[in-house]
């Protein structure tokens, strides 16, 4: 929201002469980062769960083009309350509703589990971990 305040008014700032010039940013993809909370005694189980079905789904993402990069980053020191992983899928572009629909359908053919099941696996992820904040972020660049 900041940003984009930025990006519209900033030209209404400048001086006259400056409005000529390009703004110095440009935008980039954007990256959907998520934090998360691991209990102690869980990290071994989420880590299987991040190195195993996690990587496979991102995996599957990436080769349909939908995503150009997954990373996951641990909080080395996280204070209390803090997530202490963070998971980051960086893409191009937001689909719009048909595509969101067209996607979902590809996946449920590929992943062959129904919304119940992955519903219920999620769920029980929750013995040993919690999710704490979900961000969007979008990347701008130096022209």
């Amino acid at each position: 929201m900041i940003a984009t305040a930025m990006l519209i008014s900033a030209p209404m700032a400048l001086p006259t002469a400056a409005i000529a010039q390009e703004f110095p940013l440009v935008a980039g993809d954007y990256s959907d980062v998520g934090g998360i909370f691991v209990k102690d005694g869980g990290t071994l189980k989420y880590a299987m769960h991040l190195a195993g079905d996690w990587k496979k789904n991102q995996e599957f993402a990436k080769s349909q083009g939908w995503i150009t990069d997954y990373k996951i980053y641990v909080n080395e020191n996280p204070r209390d309350g803090e997530p202490n992983v963070y998971l980051v899928t960086t893409f191009a572009s937001l689909p719009d509703a048909a595509e969101t629909e067209r996607r979902g359908k590809v996946y449920e053919a590929w992943v062959k589990t129904t919304n119940a099941q992955r519903d219920a696996a999620s769920g029980n992820r929750a013995e040993y971990r919690t999710i704490k904040s979900s961000m969007l972020l979008r990347e701008y660049k130096v022209r």
